[in-house]
């Protein structure tokens, strides 16, 4: 039996935990072994084979990885699945799923080309959830790709993947920097570039609002708001408000919203005090979508291209590039600024 399942050569230049590896797979895909059947133990296969105790649980950690085989404490290791031609087993942890990062999950899908199978979790901007998730992960997977959100404690949770597996998405900090590769946003640089970009735009108005709930929303969209208003001090008014409750809207004034409850608000207010956007009321949103598009002759947004950031997490991920990379955002301009 040792002998169908395992094929392990002196000779070969290929190193023995990936014969172990092969050889498995072959006698899966022959049909030799199937799901459910229990596999020899490590101390039989060291024996068969004069192998070390190391080479053999490399060999089945990376199958256990891949979804192949999985340990049952003290009965040994079993094979769960005969879908064999997986090399990438992913686990994609997002903070939430909503329209644009819908965009950006069905392209990284699109882009790995059926070369990985994916498991998506949701932390809900939750710590707890973020770190029971993390743990639950450990070892069962080939890599993990993360997105942090605004927990500067990240790496204390994560330190405990294998570093060489971890990718960030998004979110980033100078500790993750250190550690992991990301495909990220610079937000506070990409918030003062969009606005500097806007500035013929905004000489129609007299006051900038940033309305910023302080939640989930990155705290580099505020840093770069305040230093965009710090060096045009001369020229605008501005305001960080954490809410539109309770708050008067006038003419003149542009608001930028990363909610899009906020926008909805903003939108049905202008309607309701008949001021023209784009006229006498400027609204910029964050993260575009093809709704925006439309909604009230279309919404000015400040975004990334998600369906770009996709693609370069898939490349990152399937020839495991060690590399930071900034998906810069963009204003895009419509009739609301």
């Amino acid at each position: 039996m040792l002998n169908q399942i395992f094929k392990i050569s002196t000779d070969s230049g290929i190193p023995k935990y990936k014969q172990m590896i092969n050889s498995l797979l072959e006698a899966i895909e022959a049909g030799l072994i199937h799901k459910g059947d229990r596999l020899p133990s490590i101390n039989a296969i060291c024996k068969e084979f004069t192998l070390s105790r190391d080479t053999v649980l490399v060999a089945f950690n990376e199958l256990k990885a891949r979804g192949v085989i999985l340990s049952v404490p003290g009965k040994g290791y079993y094979v769960e699945s005969t879908v064999t031609q997986f090399k990438h087993k992913i686990f994609l942890l997002f903070d939430e799923l909503n329209a644009f990062k819908e965009v950006l999950y069905n392209s990284f899908l699109e882009s790995l080309k059926g070369q990985a199978v994916v498991d998506i979790y949701f932390h809900h901007f939750n710590r707890q959830v973020f770190k029971d998730l993390v743990e639950a992960s450990n070892g069962a997977y080939t890599s993990y790709v993360i997105m942090p959100a605004k927990f500067n404690d990240a790496y204390s949770i994560l330190k405990q993947l294998p570093q060489d597996k971890v990718y960030i998405l998004d979110q980033t900090n100078a500790t993750l920097v250190k550690h992991y590769p990301s495909v990220h946003q610079n937000f506070e640089k990409d918030m003062i570039a969009a606005l500097n970009s806007g500035l013929k735009e905004l000489k129609k108005y007299q006051k900038l609002f940033l309305v910023f709930p302080g939640g989930k929303e990155p705290l580099g969209q505020m840093k770069g708001f305040n230093k965009f208003c710090d060096n045009h001090k001369d020229q605008w008014e501005s305001e960080v408000i954490s809410s539109l409750k309770n708050h008067q809207i006038h003419k003149g004034e542009v608001y930028i919203v990363p909610s899009d409850k906020d926008l909805v608000s903003l939108v049905k207010t202008a309607k309701s005090e008949k001021l023209k956007l784009g006229v006498d009321l400027g609204i910029i949103s964050y993260n575009d979508t093809a709704l925006k598009e439309v909604v009230a002759d279309g919404i000015s947004t400040i975004s990334t291209d998600f369906e770009l950031m996709g693609i370069m997490l898939a490349d990152m991920v399937l020839n495991k590039k060690n590399k930071q990379i900034e998906n810069v955002s963009n204003l895009i301009r419509r009739k609301s600024f």
